[in-house]
């Protein structure tokens, strides 16, 4: 659209304009980081800018793209990676001071897969301290670009920042009780949630292997397919990527939602849920009922004890990960993930027993649930984008993790695939959002009923004013 400013135009867009020769790579990357040099002074949404990096990678892209050769649809377009991904040669911390000089001598696999498409890196995202739920102390964390104070989701937050405020075209992040969905959620834009193992981890610093998740988050879901189809498939330097062949997430989009069937729990949808949000997903399930999908009631298994199995689960798993560190260099660390770590020494055998079990029936239960649907409709979250204060308070209360990732920790436990998407603005002028939950393996369906739910409606198409 020649309305929408360049940086906030989408990905598959700029691409196309971009192999089409109207405008270069190399103009396109050098508009990107004069915009993130004038506005990520307030945002923070870099923890590291790698201009010179990205204008030789846009070079070189122009040069292949000029002769013909475009390697598909990322190449030439510039996005950015949490800096959680390790990338050769570039400082990569975890949003963690302790990792200040760690310089990898390899790229993550999704890095590589990155550079091998063409695509362009612009730098690295902030994160939370390990990607665990708060900021180190020392860094600052990022700002949402809708309204300066307000939630930026965690612990992707620099994802959702830079996405939104057109600071990149694309960027990833990782989920593992939520942190693909709560800053797309908070930023108003699209995010996918692969299923577990779809896309490799080899190189990405871990929080809990067995409930990590990476994947893209974008500014509409045919990006997000696009970044998927580059991102995803086996790697055998990560043994438990799956071996299915990776469809061709975009190709598939303009089928459409028509003949697919939405569960729908009611229920699940308005108890506990504010009622802002609660509306914003009737809406969403309406429209998509109104491009042709079928929506059937289900009724979501019973899964609170499963949520409150989260904490011990995860913290034991990354306890495991920093060994090396921790409680060595304990004064290091910020005092959340201190705590946290000393919730994994302290669990015992019998809470990773119970929640392997809870695990077990949830996921069972939810096989028999897609036998008769082919996704789920659910809030990504109880409340509308909130006041960091807000979050904090939250955090420390006694039901605090349970509302927190009541609509999203339990499909990190399943390991199933998640489209979180706007679906509308709070009072205060902050982005709601839901998500579409799917079988395993089920990312193209997904795609296509984010693809036709922002086809008829224009949450996804609005962008802050910064």
């Amino acid at each position: 659209m020649a309305s929408t400013p360049l940086h906030y135009q989408s990905l598959t867009e700029v691409a196309g304009r971009i192999h089409a020769g109207e405008i270069s790579s190399s103009e396109v990357t050098r508009a990107i980081l004069d915009r993130i040099e004038a506005v990520d002074g307030t945002l923070h949404a870099y923890a590291t800018v790698m201009a010179e990096e990205a204008l030789a990678q846009a070079k070189a892209a122009d040069d292949e793209i000029g002769a013909g050769r475009i390697r598909g649809p990322l190449h030439g377009v510039p996005i950015a990676v949490k800096d959680l991904c390790y990338t050769k040669g570039t400082r990569t911390r975890a949003g963690m001071p302790i990792y200040n000089d760690f310089v990898p001598d390899f790229d993550a696999a999704v890095v590589a897969r990155f550079k091998e498409a063409g695509a362009v890196i612009l730098g690295k995202l902030e994160l939370t301290e390990s990607a665990f739920a708060f900021h180190h102390p020392d860094i600052t964390r990022p700002d949402n670009p809708w309204r300066s104070g307000y939630w930026t989701g965690i612990s992707s937050s620099g994802s959702g920042a830079a996405t939104a405020a057109g600071l990149c075209y694309a960027s990833l992040g990782s989920d593992t009780g939520g942190s693909i969905r709560f800053p797309s959620l908070g930023c108003g834009v699209t995010g996918l949630k692969p299923t577990w193992g779809r896309v490799s981890k080899y190189g990405v610093f871990p929080l809990s292997d067995s409930l990590d998740h990476i994947g893209p988050m974008t500014r509409t879901a045919a990006d997000a397919a696009a970044v998927l189809g580059i991102i995803a498939g086996a790697d055998d330097n990560d043994l438990t990527t799956v071996l299915d062949p990776v469809p061709d997430y975009l190709a598939e989009l303009d089928q459409g939602v028509a003949g697919l069937r939405i569960g729908v729990d009611e229920a699940y949808c308005t108890d506990g849920v504010e009622p802002i949000v609660a509306k914003g997903v009737k809406d969403a399930i309406a429209a998509l009922a109104g491009a042709g999908a079928e929506i059937v009631p289900i009724a979501i298994p019973e899964h609170d004890a499963l949520i409150n199995y989260w904490l011990p689960f995860c913290a034991v798993e990354t306890a495991f990960h920093h060994e090396r560190t921790y409680p060595a260099r304990a004064d290091e660390y910020g005092p959340e993930l201190r705590g946290f770590l000393d919730a994994g020494l302290a669990a015992t055998g019998l809470d990773l027993a119970r929640a392997n079990i809870a695990r077990s029936a949830f996921k069972g239960q939810l096989v028999r649930i897609f036998q008769n649907v082919d996704m789920i409709a659910a809030p990504s979250f109880f409340m509308p984008t909130p006041l960091d204060g807000a979050i904090d308070e939250l955090a420390a209360a006694e039901d605090g993790l349970y509302k927190l990732i009541r609509f999203t920790g339990p499909y990190d436990f399943s390991g199933s695939p998640a489209i979180c998407l706007p679906c509308g603005f709070s009072d205060e002028g902050l982005p709601l959002g839901f998500q579409l939950i799917g079988p395993p393996l089920g990312e193209s369906q997904l795609c296509r009923a984010g693809h036709a739910y922002q086809q008829a409606t224009d949450w996804g198409a609005r962008h802050p004013e910064i």
